[in-house]
Formats: C-alpha cells, structure tokens, sequence
C-alpha cells in the first residue's frame, strides 16, 4: 500500500521536463532528484516530501528514452506515478529502475492524500476507489525487489 500527497500534472508531460537534458550529465543521484520536474515547476524538487504521488494524465513519460527521468522522481522522493497513460519506455524504465506506477483515470485535486494498491490496481482519492491496471505478477516482483538489477540479483542468490 502506497498512501502520499497528490502533485497533479496534465497530458503529455515528456523527459524533457521531468529531468531536462542540461543534467544528464551526472550520475549524481541527488542531482537528479534536484532538478526533478523542474521543466514545469521548478519549485517541485524543493517541496514534494518523501513519500508523495504524482498524478498525470495521458501519455506521462513520452519523449526520450532517457532512464533518468524516473531516477530523478525516485531520488526525489516520489513514491509512485499514477496516470491515464504511460510513454511505454517510460513505464519500462520506471519498473527497471523500481518506482512504482499504476495506469488510472482518476480526479483528483492537488494535494489530496492519494492510496494506491498495487496488488489490487487500484487508487483511493476522498473515499472513491479507481480501478486501473494491475501490473502482472513478474512486474510486482520486479518493484517488491527494487528494480531490475536488484530483482536479478536477487534470483541469483536464491
């Protein structure tokens, strides 16, 4: 269960603007999440709190292929992305690098408490309950593990 504060976004929201290509310099983690959606508010990395929710609308992640896109929302604090659509090497990448999504058409206004359940696919706003799109189980296992590099290792060791 996922539970944190609603930051809303519109459509098409791109890598550009989630981490603009000026920082794609680094492997700096904390310049990632620094510079985090500062192509649309660059005001976001300073005020979302460990733990908040970004909600889009469609096409979120659209763009480049750049993986740093969900690693600056990740390091930022992001605890999961939920939006009508995903950009599919966005919603790729994310699962890779372990920050949780759910696919899901819901109102909601900035700053309410957003509950995700990703083993159900579904999102509470205000009391009303969404159904979106329940990841397959390998996805589950994937993000439970931490990403890609992590879930690997983690079938190695078992």
């Amino acid at each position: 269960m996922i539970k944190g504060k609603a930051w809303k976004f519109g459509n098409d929201i791109d890598t550009d603007v989630i981490i603009p290509g000026k920082y794609l310099r680094t492997t700096d983690m904390q310049a990632f999440a620094d510079h985090a959606m500062e192509g649309i508010d660059p005001e976001f990395a300073g005020k979302v709190q460990k733990g908040d929710v970004i909600v889009a609308g469609d096409n979120f992640g659209c763009g480049s292929s750049r993986e740093q896109a969900p690693l600056a929302l990740k390091h930022a604090g992001v605890s999961c992305v939920v939006a009508k659509y995903f950009a599919r090497i966005f919603f790729r990448n994310a699962i890779n690098v372990g920050l949780p999504l759910i696919e899901a058409d819901l109102e909601c206004e900035e700053g309410d408490e957003v509950e995700i359940d990703l083993l159900e696919g579904t999102v509470t706003v205000n009391g009303k309950i969404y159904q979106g799109n329940k990841l397959p189980d390998f996805l589950l296992e994937i993000l439970t593990d931490g990403g890609l590099v992590a879930h690997r290792k983690a079938l190695q060791n078992k």
